[in-house]
C-alpha cells in the first residue's frame, strides 16, 4: 500500500506542477479540500475512490495513471545483467527491461546453420517475426516461409514451428514478438 501511496503523491504534484497549479486551484478544479489534497501530495492520505476520480478527472488523467509508477521512473539494465536464454542452436535476448503481460519481445539469434524447435503455445497466441539480419527460415506445420533481411511473417505460435538459419557461415538475427492469448 506504501508504494501505491508513494506513486499517489508523486505523481498528484508533478501532474499539478506540470500544470502550473496551485494546491488551492486543484482543490477548487476537483471539489476537494485544500487540506486534503496537501495530503494526498504527501501520501499521508488514504483517500476513497470517489476522491481519486475527482482528481483524475480535474487532471484529466486516469485513476490508473494516478497510481501506478510515475512516468519519470527509469529502470535500466546494463548488458552484462540481461539474462538470455540459449537453446539449441540459438540465443533468446529479451529486448525490453520488464516483463509485459501478455508479451515476450526478443531478439532470436540463430549460429551458422543453426536452428531452434519452438514450443507450440496455447491456442490463439500469434507470433511476429521479422529478420533483421541473414536468411532465416520458419517451418510451420510442413510448410517452409523464408525470410531475409527486413522481411516480416505472422503466424499462429500454438503449431509446431522451427526457426532455421540458412547461412552456413554467418550467424542470422530474427526480432520475435509473441502475443500470447489470454488463459
Amino acid at each position: 500500500m506504501k508504494d501505491v501511496r508513494y506513486n499517489l503523491a508523486s505523481n498528484l504534484r508533478r501532474l499539478r506542477e506540470a500544470r502550473e497549479l496551485s494546491q488551492q486551484k486543484m482543490a477548487e478544479l476537483s471539489g476537494i479540500p485544500r487540506p486534503t489534497w496537501a495530503s494526498l501530495e504527501s501520501g499521508s492520505a488514504n483517500p476513497t475512490l470517489n476522491v481519486l476520480m475527482r482528481a483524475a478527472t480535474a487532471l484529466q488523467v486516469s485513476i490508473e495513471e494516478l497510481i501506478g509508477p510515475p512516468r519519470t521512473a527509469v529502470q535500466i539494465v546494463r548488458a552484462e545483467n540481461v539474462r538470455s536464454r540459449r537453446r539449441q542452436g540459438a540465443t533468446l535476448t529479451p529486448l525490453v527491461p520488464e516483463s509485459i503481460p501478455g508479451l515476450e519481445i526478443s531478439r532470436l539469434e540463430l549460429i551458422a546453420g543453426g536452428h531452434m524447435v519452438g514450443i507450440p503455445h496455447t491456442a490463439g497466441t500469434r507470433e511476429y517475426l521479422t529478420c533483421e539480419r541473414g536468411r532465416v527460415e520458419l517451418v510451420l506445420s510442413g510448410e517452409h516461409w523464408e525470410l531475409a533481411a527486413g522481411d516480416m511473417i505472422s503466424f499462429r505460435a500454438d503449431q509446431k514451428h522451427t526457426y532455421k538459419n540458412l547461412d552456413k557461415r554467418n550467424a542470422s538475427i530474427a526480432m520475435s514478438v509473441v502475443c500470447f492469448a489470454p488463459s
